[in-house]
């Protein structure tokens, strides 16, 4: 069997769908095990935003309790949020980023980006740099600088 010629294909990664047809395993799938659950983003993102006591990330997500408690068991679990002890009695915890989840917050942040252009009439909110201006995410290569697409990205399988 000869491979298939894929130098005309405007598209470098698609060397995968030329691969035996069966299930892949996939950093992107275990990443959704994580934060892919409904209502577990919009939980990162009050966290994001500086909100970690469980009553007022119930109240700005509209989350109702018991699937909020679900949400951030499972995040502690994942290692992305930790909680904290701020009262013993009754006793209270807060909710905040883990190393894990401040990696996780500029992903979060280029998806609600897409969200703004591609979503929504008008974004709700302005996210600033601490420089002052409007955040842009841009996704570029750590070597060569220049931005990451669809059309930049190779994708191979490991060990190929």
């Amino acid at each position: 069997m000869t491979e298939p010629d894929t130098s005309s294909d405007p598209h470098p990664g698609s060397r995968m769908a030329e691969l035996p047809l069966g299930v892949r395993p996939c950093s992107l799938a275990a990443a959704l095990e994580v934060v892919g659950e409904r209502w577990t983003l919009l939980v990162l993102r009050e966290i994001g935003y500086g909100v970690h006591r469980f009553a007022r990330i119930a109240g700005y997500t509209g989350v109702s309790r018991d699937i909020l408690a679900d949400r951030l068991r499972k995040l502690e679990a994942a290692g992305v949020v930790e909680r904290r002890q701020y009262s013993e009695h009754p006793p209270r915890h807060e909710y905040h980023f883990t190393e894990a989840g401040r990696e996780l917050f500029p992903m979060m942040l280029a998806l609600s980006q897409w969200g703004d252009r591609w979503a929504v009439d008008a974004p709700a909110v302005t996210r600033r740099h601490t420089c002052g201006l409007p955040v842009q995410v841009d996704l570029v290569c750590r070597h060569c600088g220049r931005p990451v697409t669809h059309d930049t990205v190779q994708v191979e399988p490991v060990g190929a």
